[in-house]
C-alpha cells in the first residue's frame, strides 16, 4: 500500500531518517554507554511510526493505508517474536536438563585443545544450520563454547565463526529464511540452483575460519575432570527428541503446506508443556517448569527485534528503501550486487531483497545467485542485523560485542572476497550451474 504514497523529502521522512541514524549509533555503541541495544532499537522503532501517524493526521491523509501497513508489520513481527520465544524456551529447558553440560563434558573430557574445539564447533555449526536454522545453531553452540571456557580469545573467534557459519546456510539453502524463500517462490530459479552456491559459501568461510584459528590457543581447557561429572536429568533425551522433531516438522510443514514456522513451534511448546506436566506427576523431584524457564529467555532480545523490524518497516513505508530497486531497474551489474550486499550489512537483507524483486528487470541466473551470495555474506559483517549475531551478543554479554566483532572485520571480509572469486570462476569461467 505504501507504494501508492511517496513520502520522500517530507519533514517526516527526513526526521525519521535522522532518528534511525541516531538510534543506529547507540545500538553500535552498546558497550561504550552501557546501554542495552534493545532500548534505542525499541525507541526508534516505535517513535518513527508515531511520527508517521502524526503526519497523516495533521495533513488529513487516509489513515487506512497506514493501518493496513502496520497490521501487516505486526503480523511479521509476531511470527519472529513467538518463534524466538519458543526457541529460547526450548534451549533453557535443555540447559535445565543439563544437555549442554553433558555435551561440554564430552568435548572437554576427550582432551581436545582450544583449537580443535574451535574447528569441531565450526564444522557442526555450518552443517547443522540448514536443518535447525541460524538462530537455533547460535543458541546451541553459544552455550557450548561459554561452558567450555571464559577465555575471551577463545570465545570471540569462536563466536564469530559460529555466527558466520550459521549465516552461511542462507546462501545455499532456501529453508528457514524469508529472504531465500522470497526468491524461491518468485520463480527466479529452482531449488537445485541454491545448492550450486555451496562451493562459494563453504570455500570462502573455510579460508576465513582458518585465519580466525590463528587467534585460538593450542592449549587445552583447564578442567578438573574428577570434580565435573554431568549427567542428564530425567526427561532430557525426550526433550531433545521433541526439539529436533519440532524444528524438522515446522520446516517441512512451512515448505510444503505453507504453515508459518512459528505456528508449529508453538505446537511444539504445547507438547513440551504436556510433557512437563507428565514428568511432574511421575517424578516431582526432577520436574521442571516451562514458565520458570521462559523467564530466563531475556525479553530484551525479543524487544530488540521488535524495534529493529519496526524501524525498517517505517523506512520501507516512507519509500526510503524504494530507491534501491529504482536504481537496480536501470543498472544490473556486478557493482550493484556488491553495493546491495554492503547495504544489507547496514540495514537488513529482507527489505532489500523485497525491493529488488519488485523490479521488472530481467537478469541472468548467475546475477540472481550473486545477489543472494552478497546479501548473506555482508549480513555477517555487522553482527547486530543477524539473528545469530544478536543472540550471541546476548549470551556472551560484554565479551562478544559489536566492537569485538568489528575488530575482525578484515578477516570476515576475506570470506566475501574468496566467495565472490569462487562464484566468478564457477559461473563466468566454467559456466557450472
Amino acid at each position: 500500500m505504501s507504494e501508492t504514497l511517496n513520502l520522500t523529502h517530507t519533514w517526516v521522512w527526513i526526521l525519521c531518517l535522522i532518528i534511525f541514524i541516531i538510534g543506529y549509533y547507540f545500538i553500535t555503541k552498546e558497550k561504550k554507554y552501557h546501554l542495552n541495544k534493545a532500548k534505542p532499537a525499541l525507541f526508534i522503532g516505535t517513535f518513527m511510526f508515531i511520527l508517521i501517524w502524526v503526519y497523516f493526521v495533521v495533513n488529513g491523509l487516509d489513515t487506512n493505508i497506514l493501518k493496513l501497513e502496520t497490521r501487516k508489520l505486526i503480523l511479521e513481527i509476531s511470527e519472529v517474536f513467538f518463534f524466538l520465544l519458543v526457541a529460547m524456551t526450548f534451549i533453557e529447558v535443555l540447559i535445565d536438563r543439563r544437555v549442554f553440560s553433558v555435551m561440554r563434558q564430552e568435548l572437554v573430557h576427550r582432551g581436545y585443545t582450544y583449537k580443535q574445539l574451535f574447528w569441531i564447533v565450526w564444522f557442526l555449526a555450518f552443517f547443522l544450520s540448514p536443518v535447525a536454522d541460524n538462530l537455533t545453531t547460535a543458541l546451541i553452540f553459544a552455550t557450548v563454547i561459554f561452558t567450555i571456557s571464559k577465555d575471551r580469545w577463545f570465545l570471540i573467534p569462536s563466536a564469530i565463526s559460529i555466527v558466520v557459519a550459521a549465516n552461511a546456510w542462507g546462501v545455499w539453502s532456501p529453508f528457514w529464511d524469508i529472504t531465500t524463500l522470497m526468491v524461491w517462490t518468485s520463480g527466479k530459479w529452482d531449488f537445485t540452483h541454491f545448492v550450486t552456491l555451496f562451493p562459494s559459501a563453504f570455500i570462502g568461510w573455510l579460508v576465513t575460519a582458518w585465519l580466525l584459528s590463528f587467534y585460538v590457543s593450542k592449549w587445552s581447557p583447564k578442567v578438573d575432570k574428577s570434580r565435573f561429572v554431568a549427567v542428564f536429568l530425567p526427561g532430557a533425551k525426550r526433550v531433545m527428541a521433541l526439539w529436533v522433531w519440532t524444528i524438522l516438522v515446522s520446516a517441512l510443514f512451512h515448505q510444503f503446506f505453507g504453515i508459518p514456522a512459528m505456528w508449529w513451534m508453538m505446537f511444539g511448546l504445547a507438547l513440551l508443556q504436556l510433557f512437563a506436566y507428565e514428568l511432574e506427576r511421575s517424578d516431582e523431584r526432577h520436574a521442571f517448569s516451562i514458565y520458570d524457564n521462559m523467564k530466563k529467555t531475556q525479553l530484551d532480545t525479543l524487544l530488540f527485534f521488535f524495534g529493529v523490524l519496526s524501524a525498517v518497516g517505517a523506512l520501507h513505508f516512507l519509500w526510503f528503501l524504494e530507491y534501491i530497486w529504482v536504481l537496480y531497474s536501470y543498472i544490473w551489474a556486478f557493482g550493484w550486487n556488491v553495493f546491495l550486499g554492503f547495504l544489507s550489512a547496514l540495514i537488513d537483507n529482507i527489505p532489500i531483497m523485497s525491493a529488488v524483486l519488485k523490479s521488472t528487470m530481467e537478469a541472468p541466473l548467475r546475477d540472481w545467485l550473486l545477489l543472494t551470495l552478497t546479501l548473506w555474506i555482508w549480513w555477517s559483517l555487522l553482527s547486530f542485523w543477524s539473528v545469530a549475531g544478536v543472540w550471541m551478543m546476548w549470551k556472551l554479554k560484554w565479551v562478544y560485542t559489536f566492537g569485538a566483532h568489528l575488530r575482525f572485520f578484515p578477516i570476515i571480509l576475506v570470506w566475501y572476497i574468496v566467495s565472490i572469486t569462487v562464484w566468478h570462476f564457477q559461473f563466468n569461467v566454467f559456466a557450472w550451474y
